[in-house]
């Protein structure tokens, strides 16, 4: 195992004890990370609703519940997030319910900001773009694979606003939220679970 994931995984959060940390981090009007500032404050709070929302009305497909407790082998599901993080809240949930369905995984979360020996392995186009799930075999501590920042239609979706308006800003992020209400985690589901049967396989 890579000497940044074992810290990693020693410094890691299950599911409930990440959204705690975030939620009382708020109670102190503080986001995760190194970063403090109004912005990132307002959108954890935007994140906790959203989360919340998504933990209660989430749900994996029956075809993708039989996939995931049809997974032979044991892993870890190691995700770079952070609570300001609009994809993550998104994804977090999906995620978790994912990992509770298939009887074979165990999720942990880790923050971004406090781990970048790990975050530097991950890289997307040299951005330290998250959430990543970091897909290591339970048994060999073996890194399997990874996954993220997002689904490829949220991929799809920024690189033609950014092609079309130079930039990233407000309405690219509410196109972003909007898309990923409408795909309820689908599209997530599918390319993690592809990409598990890919490995078992």
């Amino acid at each position: 195992m890579k000497t940044a994931i074992a810290k990693a995984l020693f410094n890691s959060h299950p599911y409930l004890e990440y959204r705690k940390l975030v939620s009382d981090l708020l109670l102190e009007n503080k986001s995760t990370g190194n970063e403090q500032s109004d912005d990132l404050t307002n959108y954890s709070t935007l994140n906790e609703t959203r989360m919340n929302r998504l933990d209660k009305t989430m749900k994996i497909t029956d075809e993708n519940s039989l996939k995931l407790k049809s997974l032979e082998r044991e892993y870890i599901w190691l995700v770079i997030s952070e609570g300001w993080c609009g994809d993550a809240a998104q994804l977090l949930p999906v995620v978790n319910k994912m990992a509770i369905e298939s009887g074979k995984i165990e999720l942990r979360i880790v923050l971004r900001d406090e781990n970048e020996d790990l975050m530097n392995l991950f890289l997307t186009n040299k951005s330290k773009s998250i959430p990543i799930v970091i897909i290591v075999d339970k048994q060999t501590g073996e890194l399997m694979g990874h996954w993220g920042p997002r689904p490829q239609g949220a991929i799809a979706l920024i690189q033609d606003y950014k092609k079309e308006f130079g930039v990233v800003d407000e309405t690219a992020k509410t196109n972003l939220q909007l898309w990923y209400l409408h795909d309820k985690g689908l599209s997530s589901q599918k390319e993690i679970i592809d990409m598990m049967l890919e490995i078992e396989s």
